[in-house]
């Protein structure tokens, strides 16, 4: 595999993971909108540059989507006191609690149309690959 490969395949997993979300309704923020949230939750303090390095988007989408997220609640931003002129981000308080109690969506029946079969055999071994890469990937606290 390359390098190549390992980008397409993981943008077709975030699709599959996608589809599964939307199937279960837990939210309706548009993709980009969620990324800059989950970046955050992972990232406490993080500056509106920062946040736009690791996303990848445009630094004007990571700003508005921080505006949208502050004002539903699910962020909160101050200004960093070593160097007045950046905004810090960070989530709002319970956010990161009440995400982690979010019930678990279930991927079979995307990965299932993904994969073209509703084999539970297959599916099986389909979700157990992805759940021992998803371990070895994992970060390390």
């Amino acid at each position: 595999m390359d390098g190549l490969e390992l980008f397409l395949l993981g943008r077709r997993l975030m699709k599959i993971g996608e589809n599964a979300i939307h199937r279960s309704g837990v939210t309706q923020l548009p993709t980009s909108v969620r990324s800059v949230l989950i970046d955050v939750i992972e990232h406490p303090d993080s500056s509106v540059s920062q946040i736009t390095t690791r996303t990848g988007f445009p630094q004007s989408h990571v700003s508005a989507s921080i505006a949208r997220l502050r004002d539903g609640g699910a962020l909160v931003t101050t200004v960093d006191p070593k160097d007045r002129r950046r905004t810090l981000v960070r989530a709002a308080p319970g956010v990161p609690d009440r995400a982690a109690r979010m019930a678990p969506t279930p991927v079979d029946d995307a990965l299932a149309d993904a994969l073209g079969t509703d084999d539970p055999q297959q599916l099986g071994h389909a979700v157990a690959a992805l759940q021992a890469l998803a371990r070895r990937l994992a970060p390390q606290d």
